[in-house]
């Protein structure tokens, strides 16, 4: 043990005791995003250009239409309920 010298991690060899590969693929410690095979917009995409196009397409390709109309609704009825707390008077959008 040198005065100036880092000491080193041990490493184990360790297998999971219940734990059988067999029908999957990969380690079972493997850290994967939960969305990697659903979505475009996940990896190594350079540059915000490219990250906006593939989130673009990602949304133009979306096949639950309904859930991005449900999420339209909540935005609105957010943004009437912020307007109502600011006490905003909503009759400049109208004509007499």
């Amino acid at each position: 043990m040198g005065i100036f010298s880092t000491r080193k991690n041990k490493r184990f060899n360790y297998n999971p005791r219940y734990y059988d590969n067999k029908g999957q693929e990969g380690s079972p410690f493997e850290m994967k995003h939960k969305f990697d095979d659903f979505r475009q917009t996940v990896g190594s995409q350079k540059g915000f250009k490219n990250k906006f196009k593939q989130a673009w397409n990602d949304y133009k390709t979306n096949p639950n239409r309904e859930a991005d109309r449900r999420v339209l609704i909540i935005i609105g009825i957010l943004v009437l309920v912020f307007l109502f707390i600011i006490d905003f008077d909503l009759s400049i959008f109208f004509s007499k």
